[in-house]
């Protein structure tokens, strides 16, 4: 069965192991090398450890596999963090004098490079996701970076709509699919050039490592961030690859169980008159829902919803009993935050980034309930109603 006919889990059990040998494991373990035996000219495979690892080369064409099914142009490339993938491709496709129109609500990370661009004479361009109103500022751009779903806010642009506009422009785009994962979202069967992501959430899983990666079609424009990568040395760990690799066989299992706790915690959100502003691209009322329904396969893990102030938030994080305070998300576990505590976002002081992990929904949405309950029950001054903060 080529990869193009197979199913989402049959990809993620079978993308970049060998084929079966006797005698041999499934997936070969981390290589550990920084040389390799090298007799006369380094024409490779395998040269030096900063350009190459047999155990990046299965993730990363694992990922590949899952970026583009049955895409044999597609190429992809593992880095430390999603930070390194992000900076691989601005900073690897973008030179002075040129623009790059980046999204005024993306990833704060990812927006605090606009000061590094412009120091390097490049022209920054901002604005929000939601309505595709970075088409307004395209015009003479190099680079069009696209966040959809938005993080922290899940606002969703049209990838179709803006790539054409873009390509026509003369522009290059990149699309940061960390939120919704290659099985909730395709960019480069919808036009993008590149598709950038963070392995560390969803597609790792289990909130023990640091990945990324770039994924695109072109040769050229793979050779170029592949150098950006070598001369940089932004390279992943052989274990942490490895780890990825291994974490994508319940990649399908875990994506959709998080879509369908993060639909039934939004939904019993909306019951709470003290929630505002509860956002998840999977809920029909949401107002990002009718392109998102057409442009994702899968709505990701994330709710975002406002409590009426930080205090308020503070109280329902503390009264947390399954759910642990941190950030980042897509783990197997739940996680939630204030976001506002970082700073950088344009988010009230109550917003909460609520990341669905595979617990049993009832489990997950009593757990917030409860929490809920008791940061009212404390605003009246009745007590927190908690016993413990779990991890």
């Amino acid at each position: 069965m080529s990869a193009a006919a197979s199913g989402d889990s049959t990809r993620s059990v079978h993308a970049g192991r060998p084929p079966a040998t006797a005698y041999e494991p499934s997936l070969p373990g981390p290589v550990f090398v920084s040389h390799y035996h090298l007799p006369g000219e380094p024409v490779g495979p395998y040269t030096y450890g900063r350009d190459d690892n047999p155990t990046w080369d299965a993730l990363e064409a694992a990922i590949a596999e899952l970026e583009a099914p049955g895409d044999e142009a597609a190429t992809t490339l593992a880095f430390a963090s999603g930070m390194g993938a992000v900076s691989a491709v601005l900073l690897s496709q973008v030179s002075a004098g040129q623009a790059v129109v980046l999204p005024a609500d993306c990833y704060q990370t990812t927006r605090a490079l606009q000061g590094r661009l412009e120091s390097y004479g490049v022209e920054v361009r901002l604005a929000p996701t939601a309505g595709d109103a970075q088409l307004e500022v395209l015009e003479g751009a190099r680079l069009l970076w696209l966040e959809t779903p938005s993080n922290p806010e899940l606002d969703v642009c049209d990838i179709r709509r803006l790539a054409d506009a873009a390509h026509a422009a003369g522009a290059l785009v990149a699309v940061d699919n960390t939120l919704a994962g290659p099985l909730g979202q395709r960019p480069l069967a919808l036009g993008a050039d590149f598709s950038v992501a963070s392995g560390t959430k969803a597609l790792s899983g289990h909130g023990d490592l640091l990945m990324g990666y770039v994924t695109t079609r072109d040769p050229e424009l793979a050779a170029s961030v592949r150098l950006w990568r070598k001369t940089v040395g932004a390279i992943p760990g052989p274990m942490e690859a490895w780890l990825a690799h291994r974490s994508l066989a319940t990649l399908a299992l875990r994506v959709d169980r998080q879509a369908e706790n993060a639909l039934a915690l939004a939904r019993a959100l909306l019951e709470r008159p003290e929630v505002t502003g509860v956002r998840h691209p999977g809920l029909p009322t949401d107002p990002s829902y009718p392109l998102a329904s057409r442009q994702m396969r899968r709505f990701g893990p994330v709710v975002s919803f406002t409590l009426p102030d930080r205090e308020h938030a503070e109280r329902f994080l503390a009264a947390l009993r399954m759910t642990s305070e941190a950030t980042s998300f897509g783990s197997v576990q739940s996680t939630a935050e204030r976001r506002a505590r970082w700073g950088g976002d344009a988010v009230a002081p109550g917003f909460v980034r609520f990341s669905v992990g595979v617990e049993d929904p009832q489990d997950i949405v009593a757990d917030v309930t409860r929490a809920l309950d008791a940061a009212l029950r404390e605003a009246a001054g009745g007590g927190t109603g908690s016993s413990q903060h779990g991890n």
